[in-house]
C-alpha cells in the first residue's frame, strides 16, 4: 500500500498525525518508513527571521489574549504527549519552512528510508522542542550532519535553489487536489484522510483499504 501525506514542519498536527499513521501502519504489517512526506506550507509568506514566537503571532492573528492562545497550545501538547512527542508550540519560532522542505527532498534521494525519517523527525524536534529557527542554514546543517549528510553538499544546496521545483510541485498537487490544510494523507492514490485523526480511525481506514484492495485482486 502506498501512503503519503502533505505536511509542514511547522505543523504540530502533522507531527502528531504522522506518528499515529506510523503506528497504524505497523499494526497492519506495513513498514512505517514507507510513509512518504509531501511538502506543504501553512504560511508560505513567513519570514526567514523574526523576533516573534508562535504564541505572540497566533494570539495577534486570531484576536485573542496570549493566555487564550496558550490554552490552545496546551491541548496540542497533551495530544502530542499521548504519542510520546514533546510539543512546546508556544515557544516555536515561526520562520519560513521552504529550505527545510528542499533539504528533505534532496535527502530523500541520498538516504535510506529509515535515516530519511530520522531527519524529518529531527526537524520536527528542532522546531517544537528546541525552538530553533528552521530557516537558519546553521540549524539545517546541524540536522543534516546528524544523519551523515556531507556538509559541503548541504551548504551548496541551501545556498542555491535546487529542489525548489520538487517542493513547489508537491504544493501545486495539493492545490489541484483541493487540499485545504495539513496533514492530509492519501492511501493508494485514492483514499484521503484529512487532519490528525485518532489512531483508531487511521487503523480502521488502513484495514478497510487492505480489505477492499484485496477483494479487487480476486
Amino acid at each position: 500500500m502506498e501512503i503519503s501525506y502533505w505536511s509542514d514542519i511547522a505543523c504540530p498536527f502533522c507531527y502528531i498525525g504522522a506518528s499515529r499513521m506510523k503506528r497504524a501502519m505497523e499494526a497492519v504489517g506495513l513498514d512505517p518508513h514507507d510513509l512518504k512526506m509531501k511538502a506543504y506550507q501553512l504560511n508560505p509568506h513567513a519570514p526567514l527571521a523574526t523576533d516573534e514566537t508562535m504564541l505572540t503571532q497566533f494570539a495577534a492573528s486570531h484576536g485573542m489574549t496570549e493566555e487564550q492562545a496558550r490554552m490552545q497550545f496546551q491541548h496540542m501538547a497533551e495530544m502530542g504527549a499521548e504519542e510520546g512527542l514533546k510539543l512546546d508550540v508556544a515557544g516555536a519560532i515561526p520562520t519560513n519552512t521552504f529550505s527545510a522542505h528542499r533539504l528533505i527532498k534532496w535527502a530523500e534521494s541520498r538516504l535510506d528510508k529509515n535515516t530519511h525519517h530520522r531527519l524529518i523527525t529531527k526537524l520536527y524536534q528542532l522546531y517544537f522542542e528546541e525552538h530553533a529557527s528552521i530557516a537558519d542554514t546553521a540549524v539545517l546543517l546541524e540536522a543534516a550532519k546528524g544523519v551523515g549528510l556531507p556538509q559541503e553538499e548541504v551548504t551548496a544546496l541551501l545556498e542555491g535553489t535546487d529542489f525548489s521545483t520538487a517542493v513547489n510541485q508537491d504544493i501545486l498537487e495539493a492545490q489541484e487536489a483541493r487540499v485545504q490544510g495539513a496533514p492530509f494523507f492519501v492511501l493508494n492514490h485514492k483514499y484521503g484522510i484529512s487532519g490528525a485523526q485518532s489512531y483508531e480511525y487511521m487503523l480502521a481506514a488502513l484495514k478497510q483499504v487492505q480489505a477492499e484492495e484485496g477483494n479487487n485482486k480476486k
